[in-house]
């Protein structure tokens, strides 16, 4: 057996086919999909799919083959074309920085990999429509990793809205506060070319997204961009009014300066009958009104909600970890099926109107007025 090799307990004990994964980046998301993957046979009996870990690509060679070992990749390269001429990988997993999403993604999904590839999708709308474009084209399976989607409070919260219980949705409010920004050195996310925006791609990108999945398409925006340390290349904050086609309105902002926040991703929905409050370092809870009374607090563990039959007894909550494994599952769920990644699973389409809105947010900053967000479609 190869060194670092991983074999699946449930290889042998399972008649689930195999599919083989590719994985570029072997770092931050390397490390949360890897162990998605390894976890993911656990969590429904028998799984669409039991994910073999073919190779794992990345720049630093000894680092990356370090991973491999760490992970459980059979094998590692320091040439993403390796993944992509492999005929063992089926299943491009792309969470490298940002300038390297796009060609990799588009040559894997034209030699006819499924490709799932990290947040934000493109460094600009023009590029990620270009991945969404070509991709699409090639006929395979695709989705844009934006992993709160499958949080259990937020698919409930989703429910919520969709039932009418909150009634119309007047206004959305987001925030996305870290403090890491601050003397953090020299790293890709601060450098325009490698990242194309900062906090807006890095956090605002999952605002959006969620804002478009909870509420609707937005239409407009008007925003700043703050630069905090001068060394930066890129934003360090932001803020944007924003209104939805729907004529809800809303807030974002997010920051990689907020000094005592590690993670705080807040979000609130207020309809004309109730109104949710969620909040990720509370990942298992959300807050309900009905308008008539002050919040109660449901922790999202029991059988009945979104995925936690998959999981533990009521009250034993699960980590920000498990919402990997829930975004690999349905995305190979739509492999081995044949099916749908959306509404729920967010397709390359979805990754695309987020840059989108990040760009107009970008034409606003520099503009100083409101602008509209024009979304192109295939063929156009």
């Amino acid at each position: 057996m190869t060194v670092g090799a991983f074999e699946s307990p449930f290889e042998d004990a399972q008649d689930a086919p195999r599919i083989g994964v590719g994985m570029l980046g072997y770092a931050f998301m390397g490390k949360a999909h890897s162990a998605a993957y390894r976890t993911l046979p656990h969590l429904l009996q028998p799984p669409p799919v039991i994910p073999s870990l073919v190779s794992i690509a990345g720049r630093d060679r000894a680092a990356v083959a370090a991973a491999a070992k760490r992970y459980g990749f059979r094998m590692s390269t320091t040439d993403w074309r390796t993944l992509v001429e492999d005929p063992e990988v089926s299943v491009l997993d792309n969470g490298a920085p940002n300038s390297v999403h796009a060609e990799p993604t588009i040559a894997a999904a034209e030699a006819g990999k499924h490709v799932i590839c990290e947040k934000p999708l493109g460094r600009t709308a023009d590029e990620a429509f270009e991945m969404w474009r070509r991709v699409a084209a090639a006929g395979v399976v695709h989705m844009t990793a934006f992993n709160y989607r499958f949080v259990p409070a937020v698919r409930l919260a989703r429910e919520i809205v969709a039932s009418g219980q909150l009634g119309e949705v007047v206004h959305f409010r987001g925030s996305y506060l870290q403090d890491w920004g601050q003397g953090a050195g020299s790293s890709w996310r601060f450098i325009a070319a490698e990242a194309g925006s900062g906090s807006l791609g890095d956090l605002g990108a999952h605002l959006i997204d969620l804002a478009r999945y909870l509420v609707g398409d937005i239409e407009s925006v008007f925003a700043a961009l703050q630069t905090i340390d001068r060394s930066h290349e890129v934003d360090d904050g932001f803020q944007a009014l924003i209104e939805f086609s729907d004529g809800a309105r809303g807030t974002i902002e997010a920051s990689r300066f907020a000094l005592g926040h590690k993670n705080a991703l807040c979000w609130e929905i207020n309809g004309t009958l109730g109104s949710l409050i969620f909040n990720l370092e509370r990942l298992n809870e959300l807050a309900w009104s009905s308008g008539d009374s002050g919040f109660r607090v449901i922790s999202v563990t029991d059988p009945g909600h979104p995925f936690m039959h998959q999981w533990w007894p009521p009250g034993h909550t699960i980590g920000w970890e498990h919402t990997f494994v829930h975004e690999l599952h349905h995305f190979l769920t739509a492999v081995a099926t044949d099916g749908s990644i959306g509404p729920h699973g967010a397709t390359f389409e979805d990754g695309y109107r987020a840059a989108e809105i990040c760009e107009a947010i970008i034409r606003s900053a520099m503009s100083g007025r409101c602008e509209e967000v024009a979304y192109r479609t295939l063929g156009t």
